[in-house]
């Protein structure tokens, strides 16, 4: 009887042992499985990340932030750059006050109700400007060049600008 018991007791700890191996190696595959997974998808995001960020400096090349030489141009001469290209675009900005129809800049007279605003400002080096503008309906953009005079004051001529013409 006591041998039964005890060869009894050994079967059970052999199943118990068995039992806890397959379902050991069960959970160590899904582990493994989810680690193949999650690694596979950090590999496609962060190449999407690299893609993004090569597609991030294409759209950014022509912009006065990442163009050192015109930087060094404004630094060469005495100006804080960060400051400077702030009032440059706040020049700008402060055309939208005029009253009338006539723009300062922008060659357009507005073809509703409303004025034509410059909305959004791209200085890409130390000569040149890009902006566009809208009255609410139109749209067109304005390429300008600019100096700052010896007295800081900053000027802005008009080389070439266009208005999409309004599809229905």
């Amino acid at each position: 009887m006591k041998s039964r018991i005890l060869m009894y007791l050994f079967i059970f700890s052999v199943l118990l042992i068995i039992f806890q191996y397959v379902n050991s190696k069960n959970i160590i595959d899904k582990y493994e499985e989810d680690i193949k997974t999650y690694k596979s998808e950090l590999a496609e995001n962060e190449a999407t990340i690299d893609a993004l960020e090569e597609h991030n400096f294409e759209l950014n090349y022509f912009n006065i932030d990442r163009n050192d030489n015109a930087l060094d141009y404004f630094v060469a001469q005495g100006y804080n750059t960060e400051q400077l290209l702030n009032l440059i675009k706040e020049g700008l900005y402060t055309m939208n006050d005029y009253d009338g129809e006539d723009h300062p800049i922008v060659p357009f007279v507005s073809m509703t109700d409303s004025k034509l605003l410059i909305n959004k400002i791209r200085i890409l080096n130390h000569k040149w400007i890009v902006a566009n503008f809208t009255d609410g309906t139109y749209w067109g953009e304005i390429f300008l060049t600019y100096t700052i005079a010896e007295n800081g004051q900053i000027n802005y001529e008009l080389k070439e600008y266009f208005m999409y013409p309004k599809f229905s």
